[in-house]
């Protein structure tokens, strides 16, 4: 927020704001928009250069002032101020204080560095890496591995559920050991599939377009998506599993393991940034890695349970 802004007074006329504005004009961040305040200082309306420009010279500026105000108090967070600004399409809003005294203004340029520094961060976030200020070529290779370690030994020591899973099913791929083979396939759909979802709610839910309390509107949808995709990606498996293989009921399989997978990746990947948004965190930390690791070892353990009750091994 910067003070330097052009405040005029109700009862000045055009000619009389044109010469307020030369003298201090100068020295102030926008000339563009200037504030119209009380005795009190409250804002009680805006004028812009255009409306000065278009209206005659002997004109009260309480006449042309527009009194529908968009301003932000002094305590709001930047984030939202920021999104104000992409909301309303403006390029200079006004910031008062608890009693509608205008204290200041933020131009549409500082509200870029605030979107900017927000998108890096989730970013990092999304990425499984600790969020950093510092410029990449500046920040030392410690620094780099420091700040991406920390998450990448979590999800690590987190997959071991996955291998424990696969360990306890040792006797249904010694039985059918093709059954391995399908793994990778099934926990990289999930991921792909949870990634697809929680990119999309981690986004609606920075642009307002998405509100928590929409959440079982969007699980709906999504699990509406999931069964269409689930399903065509079952049948083309099926397919192929028949060709190659001429086993039908390991298509089966593998099919209801898709379908199931499919379902709960995408229901995670809205359900738990929403869930992170209602627990007032960053919904970015519920991106990629971490929907994931938590698809990889459910997928694994929906297919053996899957195949050990139709396969009867």
């Amino acid at each position: 927020m910067t003070n330097e802004f052009v405040d005029l007074k109700e009862n000045m006329t055009v000619d009389e704001a044109f010469q307020e504005i030369k003298k201090i004009g100068i020295d102030k961040e926008t000339i563009y928009t200037c504030y119209v305040l009380n005795m009190s200082r409250k804002l009680i309306g805006v004028v812009t250069a255009k409306d000065l420009l278009l209206a005659d010279r002997d004109k009260l500026i309480k006449d042309i002032m527009d009194t529908n105000i968009i301003s932000v108090n002094t305590l709001e967070d930047k984030e939202f101020v920021a999104k104000t600004f992409d909301k309303y399409d403006i390029i200079v809003l006004p910031v008062v204080d608890m009693e509608n005294r205008l204290v200041g203004i933020i131009t549409i340029d500082d509200a870029i560095d605030v979107i900017q520094d927000e998108n890096t961060e989730d970013f990092t976030k999304m990425a499984a890496i600790t969020p950093t200020d510092d410029n990449y070529f500046k920040t030392s290779v410690f620094s780099h591995a420091k700040h991406r370690i920390i998450w990448l030994l979590v999800l690590m020591l987190s997959s071991m559920i996955t291998g424990g899973i696969i360990t306890n099913y040792e006797n249904a791929f010694a039985a059918i050991p093709i059954l391995v083979s399908f793994i990778p396939m099934l926990m990289d759909t999930g991921g792909n599939c949870g990634s697809q979802s929680s990119t999309l709610i981690i986004r609606g839910l920075a642009m307002d377009e998405i509100k928590t309390k929409d959440l079982f509107r969007a699980l709906w949808k999504e699990v509406r998506i999931a069964l269409i995709v689930g399903i065509i990606l079952a049948v083309i498996n099926a397919i192929r599993i028949q060709i190659q293989y001429n086993n039908l009921k390991l298509g089966i399989v593998v099919g209801i393991a898709l379908v199931a997978t499919v379902i709960l990746a995408k229901s995670l990947g809205c359900i738990l940034p929403m869930l992170a948004k209602k627990l007032k965190l960053d919904p970015a930390i519920m991106a990629a890695p971490i929907i994931t690791t938590i698809v990889d070892s459910c997928s694994v353990l929906i297919f053996f349970n899957v195949a050990v009750m139709i396969l009867h091994i």
